[in-house]
């Protein structure tokens, strides 16, 4: 019980406060709430010991008794007064809320910010903290944005004086916990009006579209955030890349384009004039059915690369190199060229490896005494191997559907398996939670290589499998940096032209005997195939002929695949074909834009003298196992080229369904090619365009010849080496060990 004194001096009641503030500090409310008390009594018109008094009461979760002690304080005042013991008491509260912060108890700086509220519910610095709270706390629902008024506020001109950064700050966190949320997009649209620094807006805001693009799939979302930065910085180089990207795997081709024209007109340097080309390029093929103007790009494309390779720059920094390492991408689909494109392909990869390597030259020389020691405590090569496999696909994705027999079969004595899943996406995905339960050590990698490549060399990688090549810069850089002795690449593309890549896995069939003489990698060819899966998951077909309006007697040819493939040349043979054989249609499926498909095929019939009522467009389906179940609907499958189908290939093989091709000289033209002879199957292989059509039109009229070939498919399951996952991995494994035992020799 505390005794309250009578004609207490200015001195007592400063150690009076003094002491009180202590019990605050070590948690003893009632205490201090005592003393405050006794400071009321001894100095009634101080207002800023209600003010105290009440804070005290409401941590000791006395809430009625707190607003009840602020009423008090501010009883019989005039409005004037109320407004500045109002200020007094907001200042109060406000900084015990910050002293909370600091402490990282936010629960309780929470409950003090929300009393702030309630006293000046229009106070929207206390309110942007009350949402970082939330978001820190994880009680963040993004409802609030609109309970609490804030976007309202925002969008008004009664906010107040804004402190900028703590609302870049809010605004990061929010767009980190709920991306996905509309109000989250409305808040960063609403914070427009008061941005006094564009860098830190911008710097708050792109990584947002960037992990809705990457992370959550969900790139027209982050089409609407890159907008936002270019409202701000119309001339930014890196937005408008960043926005061509987002618009074209939105399917919004047409702006996609549009916005890559512009980062060309305003480019300077060569690598961005390289990669703008690239990105209008992109956008043409992604659609299809642009091939005349994107015929003159790729031309365009390969002039200004042989430029920069003539400059051979040095300085480049990372994000150009990593575009740049990208942009040979679609020369496969326009020629069958191998010797010109891959010498192209080669040099720009050895330029990038170059930049990325003089950014990384600590980095490098670690790997390099890493594996120096390694390599000499080497005192046997029957020790089990570790392999390392690398790729932005070990997830729902057509290599990581196909990679998984390797992994399944692999001998856990013999080989520990690493897996580097860059990009892991936390959500559920069956296949790539499967991936890191089979594996001795997986790791949940984001994307930025050279943390990806230091893992790798700490954890003492013998052979790194590359399975991105072309398709992901993140790897690209990870596999230019050395981090693994051996390093190969296999499955996901052809090969990248990295001198840091030490093999690349082929096939008798995949690649001629001459490919050697245009790749810089050692070409590793297995006995049988590259390439063997056990099979395939089969769902409920969706596709019938009555819903198509074809005839149940009439003849269906179907080709399945995305907009780049869609060559005009093959497509006019694949009309040619259909012309040929009376009572024949033709489905036509795959990703790109649906008019200007149309127009190609519209364009080719009409030339071809066929009726379009022919022709049937049908959209991609929602999973993989319906896609495979409406492959039986085909007769006869017609393949592209010179970009051959692979997982499309093995899936039409896998459902008995007869197959052409056309086989060429490169990787890409020679995919269905492989598969079919170690499927066991000549009938439908051509050589020559007159063959493919010879084999189209021979396929379509003979029923008999289909059921022979569809006999054959289904008993080479049983035999043949394309679905023989298991002996597929003894023969891998022998590479591996091989390679091995060619590097450890080799420093001998």
């Amino acid at each position: 019980m505390v005794v309250f004194l009578e004609n207490t001096s200015s001195t007592d009641l400063a150690a009076l406060e003094e002491q009180a503030h202590k019990y605050l500090t070590e948690g003893l409310y009632t205490l201090a709430a005592n003393l405050y008390e006794q400071a009321i009594a001894t100095e009634p018109d101080t207002k800023s010991h209600y003010w105290n008094l009440g804070l005290m009461l409401l941590l000791h979760e006395q809430e009625l008794e707190a607003q009840a002690t602020w009423l008090l304080g501010m009883a019989e005042g005039e409005p004037e007064q109320i407004e500045q013991w109002t200020e007094q008491l907001i200042m109060v509260l406000q900084t015990e809320a910050e002293r909370r912060e600091a402490l990282k108890e936010d629960s309780i700086a929470w409950a003090i910010r929300h009393h702030i509220r309630e006293i000046a519910p229009t106070n929207i610095n206390n309110l942007l903290y009350l949402l970082e709270l939330s978001v820190r706390l994880g009680t963040f629902t993004a409802e609030e944005l609109t309970s609490l008024g804030v976007i309202k506020l925002l969008k008004s001109e009664e906010s107040g004086e804004i402190n900028f950064e703590v609302l870049m700050q809010v605004l990061k966190s929010i767009l980190e916990y709920a991306p996905l949320h509309p109000s989250s997009l409305e808040l960063a649209e609403a914070c427009l009006t008061h941005v006094c620094d564009c860098q830190l807006y911008i710097n708050s805001v792109i990584p947002t579209a960037f992990g809705l693009a990457t992370l959550w799939k969900n790139s027209r979302q982050a089409v609407h955030f890159a907008e936002l930065c270019l409202r701000l910085d119309p001339n930014n180089l890196d937005i408008i890349c960043l926005l061509s990207v987002f618009y074209q795997n939105a399917g919004q081709y047409n702006e996609g384009i549009k916005t890559a024209k512009i980062l060309y007109s305003l480019a300077e340097s060569l690598p961005v004039k390289i990669y703008a080309t690239h990105l209008v390029l992109r956008g043409l093929m992604s659609a299809g059915g642009y091939w005349e103007e994107a015929v003159s790009v790729v031309n365009r494309l390969q002039s200004l690369q042989e430029s920069l390779i003539a400059e051979q720059p040095i300085s480049l920094d990372l994000i150009t190199a990593h575009n740049l390492f990208l942009t040979p991408f679609f020369f496969p689909y326009f020629r069958d060229e191998p010797k010109k494109y891959r010498k192209i392909s080669n040099q720009l990869a050895q330029i990038c490896q170059v930049n990325i390597q003089n950014s990384a030259k600590k980095q490098i020389e670690l790997y390099r005494q890493r594996q120096f020691t390694h390599r000499k405590n080497i005192s046997s090569l029957t020790k089990p191997l570790k392999i390392g496999y690398l790729s932005h696909c070990l997830a729902t994705h057509a290599v990581g559907s196909l990679a998984r027999w390797l992994i399944k079969y692999h001998d856990r004595e013999r080989f520990q398996l690493h897996a580097y899943l860059i990009n892991y996406r936390n959500m559920q995905d069956p296949l790539q939670e499967w991936y890191v339960n089979q594996v001795s050590k997986a790791y949940r990698c984001g994307i930025v290589g050279t943390e990806i490549a230091e893992q790798i060399s700490q954890d003492e990688i013998d052979i790194l499998v590359d399975l991105d090549s072309l398709t992901s810069d993140v790897s690209y850089e990870v596999i230019a940096l050395k981090p693994a002795p051996v390093q190969i690449t296999w499955l996901g593309w052809d090969a990248s032209g990295l001198p840091t890549i030490d093999y690349f896995i082929a096939d008798p069939y995949v690649l001629p005997e001459s490919a050697q003489d245009y790749y810089s990698e050692k070409i590793w060819r297995l006995p049988q195939t590259y390439i063997a899966v056990d099979g395939f998951e089969v769902g409920i077909p969706t596709l019938r002929r009555e819903q198509l309006d074809i005839p149940t007697d009439a003849v269906i040819y179907l080709s399945a695949q995305i907009g780049y493939k869609r060559h005009p040349d093959t497509a006019r043979l694949q009309m040619k074909i259909i012309s040929e054989v009376p009572n024949s249609y033709f489905i036509i499926k795959g990703a790109g834009e649906e008019e200007s498909i149309k127009k190609l095929f519209n364009d080719l019939a009409q030339e071809e003298g066929i009726d379009f009522n022919r022709l049937r467009f049908v959209p991609e389906v929602v999973s993989s196992e319906v896609h495979r179940a409406n492959l039986s609907i085909a007769d006869v499958v017609l393949d592209t080229y010179p970009y051959n189908g692979a997982t499309t290939t093995l899936e039409t093989l896998w459902m008995g369904v007869p197959l052409v091709t056309k086989v060429g000289e490169q990787f890409a033209a020679r995919n269905s090619y492989t598969m079919m002879m170690n499927a066991g199957i000549n009938e439908g292989i051509a050589w020559t365009d007159e063959e493919y059509i010879e084999w189209g039109i021979r396929l379509g009229k003979d029923a008999a010849l289909r059921q022979h070939i569809s006999w054959k498919l289904r008993q080479s399951r049983q035999t043949a080496p394309l679905w023989d996952g298991k002996q597929f991995t003894l023969e891998m494994e022998k590479a591996y060990e091989q390679m091995w035992r060619n590097y450890v020799e080799a420093g001998n």
